[in-house]
């Protein structure tokens, strides 16, 4: 039984869904937002190292597998905003060269159906959107733009100033991270954020960050046309006899089965969740899952390749707000080693309990809490290239991730590298200190930046979406989130994500007219 029609459905309230739920709010079509999360509930424990760090406390319980069944445990978040309410705000555009096809030491990372000139103006929109602070001309591997962002960038503290000075002296082009988050110095009484230790990965108490909770769906659901439903998980969609539309969305609401129908639907569940949700909705017109005649919905899963290097001094490390520098002097290469090594950007606050939850067990907790004082984390980005065989599927409705790592030798040189830079600084520093680097990779649970299960293209055969992210094979079914990705280039991917939606969102107004 339908519940109700509406002009559009969308699933997900993440960067791509809940950007797009944003764009059309005004349009005064009739919308409805899923989303299978709730609103993050305001309490201390937002704050609270041991419980986010440690304890794990709003991460997902859902489990996925290894191809061999062995379990994986998801570092993800099923909440109003998807994961921007857990991120950094580090929010970059692609570089023009990453639109086009590049040559990897370990393969090809292929040529996108659009180009930079095409997002630019949608990167124009969300920078504003989202807030986002920082400062154009210091980067030598930016993209081309006439705007300067929205807000100046966050200053550095003295501590992360005598690293940034240190790294121009190596020849260095250090620069200020571009970042989403409500720290308006012009206008004081607009400054909610507060500069904590605990941002970067916690849910923030104060709204501060700007994420897709904050800054698009509680704008959105002021529209009397938008109707947000939480606690809906979306686990099947149905097609006409024909199988060319969706005709159906069917969600579970307080343990109850409840039907709706758009005349538009769009997923945006996350690269992994979008493609589980269309082989989970394999019905007679589509024997292999929604929008899957190529065969390659759920391929192609792509997430980074990430490292940390926690670089321990015994020079105490006083910063409270960390997360302000980036290095993108080797995201091409250099002399040494001329193929694309990736990025290096700083990440927030070690503590104590980020210590024990990650580093050597039963370390006593004054022990971690000397490291994480003594300590500063920086973040490694190295492309992931696109591989047909690491895949998303499902077997007894159970979601399996068959992933084999690719591009190490170029991973592994950029961790070396910035490991001689972080040497190499130490003579710099105002006070000379004894310092020990720490690379350490991350896992197969690490899926923040998942994307490329759903690539858009102009060929139904080689791709599952059109340039404007609608499936190929079924006329009123898109896909807003990570999954367009074609390849996933060496920088976070929030941006694009946002910037798509915002893209897709005025193609779709143009339609429903």
């Amino acid at each position: 039984m339908i519940e109700c029609h509406y002009d559009f459905i969308i699933i997900g309230t993440g960067a791509g869904g809940g950007t797009l739920a944003y764009q059309l709010a005004s349009s005064g079509k009739k919308i409805l937002v899923l989303e299978r999360g709730n609103f993050v509930p305001k309490e201390k424990a937002n704050w609270d190292t041991h419980e986010v760090s440690y304890k794990e406390r709003y991460r997902t319980e859902e489990v996925w597998y290894e191809k061999d069944g062995k379990v994986i445990n998801p570092l993800t978040h099923y909440y109003v905003g998807g994961n921007t309410k857990f991120y950094g705000g580090a929010l970059f555009r692609f570089r023009e060269r990453d639109f086009e096809t590049v040559i990897h030491q370990d393969g090809i990372s292929p040529e996108w159906p659009l180009k930079y000139e095409d997002f630019s103006p949608y990167y124009d929109q969300a920078e504003k959107l989202y807030e986002v602070h920082g400062q154009r001309g210091l980067d030598p591997t930016e993209p081309h733009t006439n705007s300067n962002y929205p807000f100046p960038p966050v200053s550095h503290e003295p501590y992360i100033q005598e690293i940034n000075y240190a790294l121009k002296d190596q020849g260095l082009h250090p620069f200020y991270l571009p970042l989403a988050i409500k720290l308006n110095k012009v206008n004081r009484h607009l400054n909610n954020c507060i500069r904590c230790n605990t941002c970067d990965g916690f849910p923030c108490l104060v709204d501060a960050k700007a994420d897709a909770d904050v800054n698009c769906i509680r704008s959105a659901i002021t529209y009397k046309n938008l109707t947000l439903i939480t606690e809906a998980k979306v686990v099947r969609l149905y097609t006409s006899a024909s199988g060319r539309e969706v005709t159906g969305v069917e969600a579970e609401i307080a343990g109850q089965l409840q039907m709706f129908s758009g005349d538009i639907v769009i997923v945006a569940c996350g690269a992994i969740n979008s493609a589980a949700l269309l082989l989970k909705s394999a019905n007679d017109q589509h024997p292999k899952g929604l929008a899957n005649s190529s065969d390659l919905v759920g391929r192609n899963y792509m997430t980074h390749n990430f490292g940390v290097i926690m670089s321990l001094s015994t020079k105490l490390n006083p910063t409270i707000f960390p997360k302000t520098l980036a290095v993108n002097d080797f995201y091409w290469g250099e002399e040494k080693f001329s193929y694309p090594m990736g990025s290096v950007q700083l990440l927030g606050n070690v503590n104590k309990d980020k210590i024990t939850a990650y580093g050597p067990p039963l370390m006593p907790q004054f022990i971690a809490e000397s490291v994480a004082s003594h300590s500063i984390s920086w973040l490694m980005i190295t492309e992931d290239l696109p591989d047909y065989d690491n895949r998303v599927s499902v077997n007894n409705n159970k979601i399996f991730i068959n992933y084999t790592k690719n591009n190490q030798i170029a991973f592994n040189y950029l961790l070396n590298r910035w490991t001689e830079v972080l040497k190499s600084i130490t003579q710099f520093q105002m006070t000379k200190q004894l310092s020990l680097h720490i690379p350490q990779n991350m896992g197969m649970r690490e899926v923040a930046h998942q994307c490329g299960t759903c690539r858009f293209g102009v060929d139904p055969k080689t791709s599952v979406l059109d340039i404007n992210c609608r499936t190929h094979d079924i006329d009123n079914l898109y896909i807003v989130d990570g999954s367009f990705f074609p390849s996933s280039n060496a920088l976070n991917p929030s941006l694009t994500i946002m910037a798509n939606a915002l893209r897709v969102g005025d193609h779709l107004l143009a339609r429903i007219k």
